[in-house]
């Protein structure tokens, strides 16, 4: 016998079954049929492929058959390993390249390929939907796609450790009900040094030296479209990419949780030279750039109201000390010399 919490369901679950008891004895298995929302949401957009500009809200399928909604203005990568949604070391990515360039592009061309990393913002969509439900937006039920995990035996309460389902997550968790998921940053936020605008672009030194309200400010400004939004990331968003990592079997749990050395930027892993070093030299991790050390990352989870929650390691810290998991906290208005910042952006 199957049994399930009481929840809404969504397309990817399996058919319930259940074992029944009726007047004269006899047992029979009923099946409940669940109502494919997500397909439902995805049959209203046109299609979009590898390689294509989004001239509106789209739809992207994979070789795999699973789905993705691309945002009005952006390229689904004609890269194969950056246009597969699930799977070991993969993850979906998209450009904001200028639709007269989208068609002269030659995928195959790494030079090419290279050059558009460095110049275009590029975003990493999450499956959410096809992960297990074992993560907590109260603190107190893990029973969701999107939300925290205490890796690290944290305590969740009101004061220690919480996260509050305010408009912006709010607001996020519906779209990822509707759609299947979420986009974030590939790389860690940087600064255009033209414009002064940030970016998720490979080859600059994360922005660094901000503080919590302005780093929450420039993350809110990255997305300019009417049904796209950004903000900087929660701490549910930071630990559904860590989950969706181990659940993909690109990482272990023990190397999120436990030693996160070979992942990235520590001081104990020699492939790295003792300091701060660019986008996209910063280790990766399902096409995500700067997953693991190199800096710390502001998200919107609090300890205290007078703290905001800061994750993972820098470059001079130990692997074995400060996992991608780990949590610390500092006064939001401190400017943080050692930590980066992402943007969550998602359809609304």
């Amino acid at each position: 016998m199957k049994y399930r919490y009481n929840k809404l369901l969504f397309g990817n679950e399996e058919g319930l079954t259940f074992e029944v008891k009726v007047p004269n004895g006899k047992i029979i298995k009923l099946k409940l049929s669940v109502v494919d929302t997500i397909s439902d949401i995805h049959a209203e957009f046109p299609t979009v492929l590898a390689g294509e500009y989004a001239e509106e809200v789209s739809v992207y399928t994979d070789k795999d058959g699973n789905k993705a909604v691309i945002p009005k203005g952006w390229t689904v990568s004609g890269v194969p390993n950056e246009n597969v949604i699930f799977g070991k070391d993969i993850g979906m990515v998209i450009y904001y390249i200028p639709k007269e360039k989208v068609s002269r592009i030659d995928w195959n061309n790494k030079k090419r390929v290279n050059t558009l990393m460095k110049t275009y913002n590029q975003l990493v969509w999450k499956p959410v939907n096809m992960l297990s439900a074992t993560h907590t937006l109260d603190g107190k039920h893990f029973n969701e796609k999107l939300g925290r995990m205490n890796y690290r035996n944290e305590k969740f309460s009101e004061s220690e450790y919480y996260e509050e389902l305010e408009r912006e997550l709010a607001e996020t968790k519906k779209s990822i009900d509707q759609y299947g998921g979420c986009y974030i940053t590939r790389y860690k936020i940087s600064k255009d040094k033209r414009t002064g605008e940030p970016r998720s672009v490979k080859g600059a030194y994360p922005w660094t030296d901000i503080d919590f309200p302005t780093a929450r400010q420039v993350a809110a400004s990255m997305a300019k479209s009417e049904n796209f939004k950004s903000h900087l990331t929660y701490g549910a968003e930071y630990d559904t990419r860590l989950k969706w990592a181990i659940e993909t079997g690109t990482v272990t749990k023990k190397e999120v949780v436990k030693d996160s050395t070979r992942l990235g930027n520590y001081y104990n892993n020699e492939n790295y030279p003792d300091k701060i070093v660019k986008t996209g030299e910063d280790g990766c991790v399902n096409n995500i750039y700067g997953f693991a050390g190199n800096l710390r990352e502001l998200t919107q989870e609090k300890n205290n109201e007078l703290y905001c929650v800061i994750r993972g390691g820098i470059y001079y810290d130990y692997g074995g000390i400060c996992p991608v998991a780990y949590r610390l906290y500092d006064y939001p208005i401190n400017d943080y010399s050692g930590t980066g910042f992402r943007a969550t952006f998602y359809l609304w």
